[in-house]
């Protein structure tokens, strides 16, 4: 096979040579407009830089009532969604319902009481809310959580 492997038309692009005169479209300026720092040379700027200005961040007023920035995030899990996915017997916990996909990896989740459940789980959870309690002694399943 003596085929020459050759790229695509128009994969190739020219490089764009500036300062090379005005009738290359690139000469004068090269294309960083009239003056000023960004024409400079080694001119670099950071992240909310506006040139000597109060940048906006430090604009606006602070955020009153923010205490906890850092907060566990918990996955909804209502009963519907065990209802679904679970048969009769079997135990609900991180595993399981990683297995099924239904969280991430070491991810807390809190059972809520969206939808009706009539199998008998055990479910083993990081929080659960009161209505959630009702409904799961009215199937007679068991409840038990994670510190």
């Amino acid at each position: 096979m003596s085929a020459e492997i050759k790229p695509n038309k128009k994969a190739i692009k020219k490089t764009k040579r500036k300062g090379r005169g005005n009738a290359s479209g690139l000469g004068g300026e090269c294309g960083r407009g009239h003056k000023g720092q960004k024409s400079r040379s080694g001119f670099k700027s950071r992240p909310g830089f506006e040139g000597g200005q109060m940048p906006l961040y430090r604009r606006i007023p602070k955020k009153r009532g923010i205490q906890r920035i850092i907060r566990t995030e918990f996955q909804a899990i209502n009963l519907t969604t065990l209802e679904n996915f679970f048969s009769s017997g079997e135990t609900v916990n991180p595993e399981t319902l990683y297995e099924k996909g239904l969280i991430k990896k070491r991810e807390s989740y809190k059972i809520l009481a969206n939808g009706m459940l009539t199998k008998k789980l055990a479910i083993l959870t990081f929080k659960i809310s009161k209505s959630a309690i009702t409904k799961l002694e009215k199937s007679s399943s068991t409840y038990e959580l994670i510190n």
